[in-house]
């Protein structure tokens, strides 16, 4: 049954076009690892420079989403020598042309509002709108829930060749599962 159930699930993964999958824990040091592999499975594929920057640029900003933002992670007192250690998943495939990342991890229900927002507010520009919006929000500096430069959502946007999905699924009282796909 164990041989099967992981064939079934590899299956799934092929026929939907996903040529790599990650679902754990996740750190800076898995995304540095993780990303020398993605980059070398671009260049064997002859992806142009232009794509292959952009899809590694859009799989930095979602794997720091959620090292950074995930609700599900491991208190940092129990590890130390990490300093964030969050769980979520990350795909990255291929739909026709495209490559299609998508990620998903848990954040508070409370925050899904404040996140659609933003986001809808991104969806609704186009690529020079984003670009002054990028410039903008440089000069402005991080908005008090970021932890990082706040324009990772943007950064996805402006890379993507139309425009960012998003969705929240409600797991209990307290987390929604909150899923981003940019297309590139």
């Amino acid at each position: 049954m164990l041989a099967t159930d992981l064939y079934d699930l590899r299956k799934t993964l092929m026929q939907s076009g996903v040529m790599f999958a990650y679902s754990g824990y996740m750190t800076e040091q898995v995304r540095l690892a993780v990303g020398e592999t993605l980059k070398q499975k671009l260049s064997m594929e002859e992806a142009d420079t232009k794509t292959v920057r952009s899809v590694f640029a859009v799989f930095v900003e979602q794997m720091q989403n959620v090292i950074r933002y995930s609700a599900e992670r491991v208190p940092e007192e129990e590890t130390p020598e990490v300093t964030e250690l969050s769980f979520g998943i990350l795909t990255i495939g291929k739909e026709g042309n495209e490559y299609v990342l998508l990620s998903g991890n848990l954040i508070r229900s409370e925050d899904t509002e404040r996140v659609s927002e933003k986001l809808r507010e991104i969806q609704g520009m186009n690529h020079d709108q984003l670009k002054r919006f990028y410039k903008d929000k440089l000069r402005e500096g991080p908005d008090e829930y970021s932890q990082g430069a706040g324009i990772g959502f943007i950064e996805i946007a402006r890379r993507a060749s139309r425009p960012i999905e998003f969705d929240f699924a409600k797991v209990d009282d307290r987390h929604s599962f909150f899923a981003l796909k940019a297309n590139i």
